[in-house]
């Protein structure tokens, strides 16, 4: 029995060390779901990153960016069946990743991010000069950026283009939604 005992405890010291160590470890099984959540391992829903949704087993990159999105525009997810019918899948495929899922509920001033994003792929040049760090002439880059190549597909997107520095996205990434 101790033999036993020895090795399933090494393998969940190992695994204790990914999930405590490793915040990009996805997930494999349930037992990983129940020890995870032991390890008080927990994705808030409604401010869950694709980062934090892809730990979970058996969600696409797809479904991470679209849950982000809609919470992002203001849905909020209030239980499991909410994520399932965001995703249009059965409840019970998601009822195994309860354990680590918490459905808190926020009011927009207690946010600390912009309560109105913007989106560069609808804007207009008004609408993009009135954010932060916005003048009228990147404003209007971005308009005719997008009329003369078509939508930006993300923030990396956006950036090449643009040809803006790093230190311009890590301001402009907390006022813009793809």
């Amino acid at each position: 029995m101790i033999d036993n005992w020895l090795p399933f405890n090494l393998k969940l010291q190992k695994l204790r060390a990914k999930l405590l160590n490793d915040p990009y470890y996805r997930l494999q099984s349930g037992e990983e779901i129940q020890i995870a959540a032991k390890l008080g391992i927990c994705i808030d829903a409604n401010q869950a990153t694709v980062d934090d949704w892809l730990r979970l087993p058996g969600l696409s990159i797809h479904q991470a960016r679209s849950l982000v999105e809609l919470s992002l525009s203001g849905v909020k997810f209030y239980c499991i069946e909410d994520i399932a019918a965001a995703l249009s899948i059965p409840a019970p495929r998601l009822e195994p990743l309860k354990p680590l899922l918490n459905f808190s509920y926020y009011d927009q001033e207690s946010l600390d991010r912009p309560t109105h994003l913007v989106n560069p792929n609808t804007a207009t040049v008004e609408n993009l000069a009135q954010i932060p760090f916005v003048d009228l002439s990147l404003a209007q880059a971005v308009v005719q950026n997008r009329q003369s190549a078509g939508p930006f597909h993300n923030l990396a997107d956006f950036q090449r283009r643009l040809e803006l520095p790093g230190d311009a996205i890590a301001q402009l990434m907390y006022f813009l939604r793809f």
